[in-house]
């Protein structure tokens, strides 16, 4: 498992990190990179970088399971790259605890909009008060999307994320990604990993951060990655790949 070298960098608590930079609206850019890459990155980051620490910790467990229709609306509005679309998860934070339903929208410019409420992972159906709030939501965003009652859980990902906030934005570094199939979606593969490879996410505004401009200068474009469709895609190969295929074929295939 790859672990990123982090102590020398100052702890910024999680009520700062939400006051500085809580960024439920923001555009993300995804980087997928060596572990040695990664370490590149974080030795270059700019000296006031801090690292979120909870408890002593700086790198957490998430869980998540998404949520999509029998024919997998979400999925295939990810794979035609429509402008306009949506996501369901939940969200489990299994170091620290508690668990979140998140819904992601992408608004004009590519800004993403997400917003959450407390609830408990799902085995099955949404209950009346998620479903409420998901239905709520997506029609406050005025998105043609189906009835909370057809979303189901498709798949799980799980990761070990280290955050960081740097002067102008929000970097999050996972680590360890696996993808599993929910039982009951029948494949030969119900499980895929990324092996040693770090995704990198930049959560700023509409323009590119100090980090997006140094990975770019060390060669590295944004990639297109979602957790959910990207592993999704990996795990079917009956499902249409084109938009990760080029980073499957060279980032993903081992």
């Amino acid at each position: 498992m790859t672990a990123l070298v982090v102590d020398h960098l100052a702890p910024v608590s999680l009520d700062e990190l939400n006051v500085e930079a809580a960024l439920q609206t923001r555009v993300d850019r995804k980087y997928v990179l060596t572990a040695a890459e990664a370490t590149d990155l974080v030795d270059a980051l700019d000296p006031a970088t801090r690292v979120l620490e909870i408890d002593g910790g700086r790198t957490f467990t998430y869980s998540s399971t998404y949520l999509d229709t029998p024919d997998l609306v979400t999925f295939h509005q990810a794979a035609r790259r429509r402008r306009r679309r949506f996501k369901v998860r939940t969200r489990t934070y299994v170091d620290t605890g508690g668990t979140f339903l998140e819904v992601k929208t992408r608004a004009a410019r590519g800004v993403t909009v997400k917003e959450r409420c407390p609830a408990t992972d799902v085995a099955d159906d949404l209950d009346a008060e998620a479903a409420e709030f998901v239905d709520d939501r997506l029609a406050a965003a005025r998105l043609a999307a189906p009835p909370s009652s057809a979303l189901r859980p498709v798949l799980r990902s799980r990761y070990r994320r280290t955050t960081l906030l740097t002067p102008d934005a929000r970097v999050t570094l996972d680590t360890a990604l696996t993808w599993q199939l929910v039982p009951g979606h029948d494949d030969e593969r119900g499980t895929a990993d990324v092996g040693d490879l770090v995704v990198v996410e930049t959560k700023a505004g509409t323009a590119p951060s100090s980090v997006d401009r140094l990975l770019w200068r060390s060669g590295h474009r944004p990639d297109r990655l979602s957790k959910y469709a990207t592993g999704l895609a990996v795990l079917r190969p009956d499902l249409p790949d084109h938009p990760w295929r080029r980073l499957r074929r060279e980032r993903l295939a081992a």
